[in-house]
């Protein structure tokens, strides 16, 4: 039994970032589901209820910005991904990361594939559980702060998030081990 594991909001400038872990049955197939940065927020969301009643376990676990910090984000990536495995009522045999690196789970087997949530539906449910419940958090907290645009932007490096930090300095979920602002470039030379 096969687990799919990704991450989701591993570049964003705040926010955590959110992993899943999904095992799903054996042949299950659904028309829309792909990575789900291929899939729109409605029918992501869509998916999430499907995947969640019909896997036979899934999970999902996020790292605060602050943790990020502190450790970096890709160990932060492969620590959220620990943490929804251990959460999964079933036990896998076998773990399918999305990527090329992943620190191993226990014993637990693994394979890392490049580009696997558009090659294997369960990295590709994992992909859509993550986003939907990162998504959700960045709205929540997008309540708080809506001067940075959160529920657009859900905490991507977009030129108006990058304003807005310009415009009202940063959050308490800013990422500040992140290049939150391009270097300024020097008005003369030397």
């Amino acid at each position: 039994m096969e687990a799919g594991c990704d991450e989701a909001g591993r570049g964003c400038l705040a926010g955590p970032v959110f992993a899943a872990a999904v095992i799903l049955p054996k042949g299950f197939y659904h028309e829309l589901l792909n990575d789900s940065k291929q899939v729109n927020e409605k029918n992501r969301n869509e998916l999430r209820a499907i995947i969640e009643k019909e896997a036979i376990a899934f999970a999902v676990s996020k790292i605060e910005n602050t943790e990020i910090d502190n450790i970096n984000i890709l160990k932060a990536s492969f620590k959220a991904m620990h943490l929804a495995i251990d959460k999964l009522k079933v036990k896998p045999g076998l773990l399918l990361i999305d990527g090329n690196r992943f620190v191993p789970y226990k014993k637990t087997p693994h394979k890392c594939i490049i580009k696997g949530d558009a090659t294997y539906t369960s990295i590709a449910a994992a992909s859509i559980l993550a986003k939907t419940y990162r998504d959700e958090y960045m709205n929540t907290l997008h309540l708080q702060y809506p001067q940075y645009n959160w529920n657009a932007n859900k905490g991507y490096g977009t030129i108006a998030h990058r304003q807005a930090i310009s415009a009202f300095g940063v959050s308490p979920y800013h990422r500040m081990s992140f290049r939150l602002l391009p270097a300024q470039t020097s008005l003369f030379k030397v």
